[in-house]
């Protein structure tokens, strides 16, 4: 329910009674991830989604109902049942959906749910526990969780169980990543074994692009509706400005290997290199490719690649440091405009951070959606998105 944090923020400010139904698991073709969800006021005024379309009107009811009884429910569609074809969800997959009405005179939830949605909206990390599966009474309850390990609220069942969820959730708070965690019988009724769903809401991951010119005002604005904050980095003052690139967050005036060495970068930054110059990207990239980054790419034309490996080789760059370049940057489209371009490099920075093979899907026998997290070995993580 983070993805629409701004939105909730806004209802709970304005005491709004509403129920929100969030995904806890997935499986198969499922269109949306574990943490995307749909929210439904009194007045029936609906914001987000939990399928892509295929369940809406089904969910929807769904809420409604959850504000009129007050209770939360768990409910499965699936493309093998009756019920998942009438409502729309043909297309092979499965979803596992938590519903959890949060009227605003709830004293119990909602301060918790509130303070998270106002940390998310603010773009302060911030980590949002809930029972996504286990004995009834429990379904729902939350706990919001820092970065420092601290956390306020309950899960219901004693400071065990509280304890438990915020290390799990202090660890995907860092990682950045939403995941269901078993709870094994910790706190649980009877033994009963307890799922949680850990959201992790993080500042938006990096792109920064080094060369100010018209290929980086094109990629600006496709890094921006991808969700990245975008950074334009050039050693020239009169390419690299404001007003050139208003799409970018910051355009920084510096040598880019000096801004690079000054910046914080994480596993999630994206690296776009421009200028295929080689007194720019020579020493930007002998530092680039050293670096824990998501992707490195580098344009220019294959000849300039080859030059580029051999001065890097000089530098004193491995074959596995080497291997890490994606140049020239971009999949295969027949580009020819800035925008063509860009859009090049943004499908081969998505297939890179997902897993993808670049290929067409006509024809294909591999997932749809698929993510290589998922493929990841994250201990007691059942499923992560």
């Amino acid at each position: 329910m983070l993805d629409i944090a701004a939105e909730l923020r806004r209802w709970c400010e304005e005491g709004r009674d509403f129920a929100v139904a969030t995904v806890v698991a997935v499986g198969g073709s499922a269109p949306r991830q574990p943490g995307a969800a749909l929210a439904v006021d009194a007045a029936g005024t609906a914001v987000g989604s939990v399928s892509g379309g295929c369940v809406e009107g089904a969910v929807y009811d769904l809420c409604r109902d959850a504000l009129r009884t007050g209770q939360a429910v768990r409910e499965s569609f699936g493309y093998s049942d009756e019920d998942a074809f009438s409502v729309g969800l043909t297309c092979g997959g499965t979803i596992e959906i938590l519903v959890t009405p949060v009227p605003a005179a709830d004293t119990r939830l909602r301060p918790v749910l509130a303070a998270a949605l106002s940390a998310a909206a603010d773009g302060r990390p911030v980590a949002l526990v809930r029972v996504a599966d286990g004995p009834p009474e429990l379904l729902g309850r939350a706990l919001l969780v820092r970065p420092d390990g601290s956390y306020e609220g309950s899960l219901g069942t004693g400071t065990a169980l509280d304890r438990t969820a915020a290390g799990e959730a202090r660890a995907l708070l860092e990682a950045g990543r939403t995941a269901t965690v078993g709870a094994g019988a910790a706190g649980g009724r009877c033994g009963e074994p307890v799922t949680l769903l850990v959201e992790s809401a993080v500042a938006p991951p990096r792109m920064i692009v080094f060369g100010a010119i018209d290929f980086a005002g094109a990629l600006a604005r496709i890094g921006k509706f991808l969700g990245y904050h975008v950074t334009v980095c050039d050693a020239r003052p009169v390419f690299a400005t404001a007003r050139r690139f208003p799409e970018a967050d910051e355009v920084v005036v510096d040598w880019p290997h000096r801004y690079l060495d000054a910046t914080e970068v994480d596993a999630r930054t994206v690296l776009c290199v421009l200028t295929h110059d080689a007194k720019f990207d020579v020493p930007l990239l002998e530092r680039a490719l050293r670096l824990p980054v998501g992707y490195v790419g580098a344009m220019g034309s294959r000849r300039t690649h080859e030059d580029r490996l051999r001065r890097l080789r000089d530098a004193g760059l491995g074959e596995l440091e080497l291997a890490r370049l994606r140049s020239p940057i971009g999949l295969d489209l027949g580009a020819r405009t800035p925008e063509e371009t860009a859009l090049s490099i943004a499908s081969e920075i998505v297939a890179a951070r997902r897993g993808g093979g670049g290929l067409p899907l006509t024809g294909a026998h591999t997932p749809i959606h698929h993510d290589l997290s998922a493929r990841m070995d994250m201990g007691r993580i059942d499923s992560v998105a």
